[in-house]
């Protein structure tokens, strides 16, 4: 009898208990399939607070806005046309519903925080980066 390889599938209610088990600070609203989570972030106390907004689509990539404070214009390491951050080169990871918000996605929102922070006061990301070819909007 061999073994069936079944791929995971966290649905939407397992979402929303990780991020209340880790996140409690993000509240979750459900529109059909997606799911919405918004809260706060604090990832140093000398940066401000940030308000994001992180909606789980799926198969389909995360969008991870900042809803304040406003960030500069045309940030490094974003996505212009969905407004989101970049938090990973699409070649090297790949999305899917099978993957938390909660372990994945906040973790690398708190890191971009930080090294836009500094890339704010230095003018340098030291954070990872892969180079993006100009107006590829398939990544995006």
């Amino acid at each position: 009898m061999g073994i069936i390889n079944k791929k995971k599938y966290y649905n939407p209610n397992i979402q929303i208990q990780a991020m209340k088990s880790s996140y409690p600070q993000f509240r979750s609203i459900v529109r059909g399939s997606e799911i919405e989570f918004i809260g706060e972030l604090i990832v140093k106390p000398e940066f401000p607070k940030y308000a994001v907004s992180i909606t789980y689509r799926g198969n389909l990539r995360p969008l991870v806005r900042i809803l304040s404070p406003k960030l500069v214009e045309k940030p490094i390491h974003f996505y212009h046309e969905s407004k989101s951050l970049c938090l990973y080169h699409p070649k090297d990871y790949k999305w899917s519903h099978g993957k938390l918000i909660a372990k994945d996605i906040v973790p690398w929102t708190a890191g971009w925080i930080y090294f836009y922070e500094v890339w704010l006061e230095t003018g340098k990301w030291f954070g990872p980066e892969v180079e993006h070819i100009k107006n590829n909007k398939k990544d995006e």
